[in-house]
């Protein structure tokens, strides 16, 4: 869904569950997600969104500010680093006692490595079995370039730096190199079958597109 706040247009991803009341989250990287009961209206959700207009703009223009900052990591216990859509402290992620920067480093890389893993891969059982494929093998990589891909042979990669992003933005590359095992170009059927597992994928994509750069250490 896309609402206007403040004379912007706003992408906001709606997840529907069994709760009772509607609640709005905004990621460290600037997803916005409206947490809503089953069949609550769009009309419902916009004016929730509008109520909270102010403090959404507000903690958007922050995210924004320390984007564009100068960018200094801190290899330090109180350093903060993205983990799933979630900023933590590096003592939360990795052992720091009696460690350099340079083991800091190695070490927080080799979580993300680990981490990617473990996610993709429960993530691979998930929605390989909805859309009835199975990849031969799959792997987790770094690259400045690629979030995933598909080779012929039915190999998967993906990006190590998918670790540090949000649960739905990395399902979104899981289904998008599963789909690639079906259509092994981008064609309308291929972006068919995309969106019937993940309906609003374009709003991944845009999440990619524009915080993509914040995914690295």
């Amino acid at each position: 869904m896309i609402i206007e706040l403040g004379h912007q247009q706003i992408q906001i991803h709606i997840e529907y569950g069994q709760r009772q009341k509607l609640s709005i989250h905004i990621h460290p990287t600037g997803l916005i997600t409206v947490k809503a009961p089953k069949h609550t209206t769009d009309e419902v959700i916009m004016h929730a969104v509008l109520q909270h207009e102010q403090p959404i703009l507000k903690q958007l223009e922050a995210i924004e500010e320390a984007r564009t900052a100068p960018k200094l990591r801190e290899y330090e216990e109180e350093g903060k680093f993205l983990h799933l859509g979630r900023y933590y402290a590096l003592h939360e992620l990795i052992e720091t006692k009696g460690r350099t920067e340079e083991e800091l480093q190695r070490d927080l890389k080799k979580f993300y490595f680990a981490s990617c893993k473990k996610v993709v891969g429960e993530r691979l059982k998930v929605y390989q079995k909805q859309l009835k494929v199975t990849p031969k093998s799959f792997t987790i990589e770094e690259s400045r370039t690629k979030w995933g891909s598909c080779s012929s042979a039915k190999h998967l990669t993906f990006n190590y730096r998918l670790a540090m992003a949000p649960i739905e933005v990395i399902d979104y590359v899981v289904i998008h190199e599963l789909c690639h095992l079906l259509h092994m170009n981008h064609d309308r059927s291929f972006w068919r079958r995309v969106g019937s597992v993940m309906k609003d994928y374009k709003e991944k994509e845009a999440f990619l597109a524009r915080y993509g750069q914040d995914l690295t250490l």
